[in-house]
């Protein structure tokens, strides 16, 4: 038999570095793709060293795996959260609901590949519905869908600055004053993009931008490819996404015409598993 799980990325529209402080954020999966195979064998793992450290901890069966994968790595796009969730579904199948996914996904992240991560990128990646946006609210780790407006066009640029988030310890950057008020100004963002027109969600991404320069996880080169975008014609606003120190960054667009060598991202299904045989 073999089981293949299905992964999206994961886009952060607003609500960076809120998901261990309680906090909520506004996400979609891309349409990007991470693709595990795992075929059950008699005896033995065999794959790429991290990918069987992963499983072994996962606690899988004796299975050959091949891993495939256009989510870009060291992005901000959580491909390590992808990779964590497609040995979650292969190795426990359809007997974990959604939420244990997420949290033992989380789980070996922390254990194997050592990322203090939240619940953001698993929760948004097993969550999340065709062209609309999950709001998730880690108070309570509750998810609401919400139809992505067609007037959100949204397209990554890379900062061409590649991120190690194990390397880096993102929680110690800033004091607890600036990170506290952070959570609190991101966490009202989220709650006044969701009837914003688009002008109004770029001025909300240039403002988290700022936020998150200001508890110390972007970078002088990172900010100035986000000023640089942020002056474009047609750009409504653009900030750094993902953890931090690097990687992608998220623009909002007037329409596709802008920024044409970058596709327009399109808000697209969750992590999904199924067997062969």
């Amino acid at each position: 038999m073999i089981r293949r799980a299905s992964i999206p990325g994961r886009i952060n529209i607003l609500g960076e570095h809120t998901d261990y402080a309680g906090g909520c954020s506004l996400a979609f999966a891309s349409q990007h793709r991470l693709i595990l195979e795992a075929e059950f064998i008699e005896s033995g793992v065999f794959g790429e060293e991290t990918v069987v450290a992963l499983w072994s901890e996962a606690g899988g069966p004796p299975a050959r795996l091949n891993v495939s994968s256009n989510i870009p790595i060291g992005k901000g796009m959580s491909s390590s959260a992808a990779l964590c969730l497609g040995i979650v579904l292969c190795v426990h199948g359809d007997s974990l609901d959604r939420q244990d996914a997420c949290k033992e996904a989380q789980r070996l992240e922390h254990v194997v590949l050592g990322t203090p991560c939240g619940l953001l990128d698993q929760m948004a990646m097993m969550h999340s519905i065709e062209e609309c946006c999950t709001l998730i609210d880690f108070s309570n780790l509750e998810t609401s869908t919400i139809p992505c407006p067609n007037t959100w066009k949204f397209k990554l640029v890379d900062s061409g600055i590649q991120r190690t988030l194990n390397s880096e310890d993102y929680r110690q950057t800033t004091s607890e004053v600036k990170k506290k008020l952070h959570v609190r100004e991101e966490n009202a963002r989220v709650h006044q993009a969701l009837n914003s027109t688009n002008e109004q969600l770029g001025e909300l991404m240039n403002q988290t931008h700022e936020s998150l320069r200001m508890i110390g996880v972007s970078t002088p080169e990172v900010d100035s490819v986000v000023k640089s975008l942020q002056s474009k014609e047609g750009v409504l606003g653009a900030r750094m996404m993902g953890g931090g120190f690097g990687g992608m960054i998220l623009v909002l667009v007037e329409n596709d015409s802008v920024l044409p060598q970058h596709p327009l991202l399109v808000p697209s299904k969750a992590g999904f598993i199924e067997e062969l045989f």
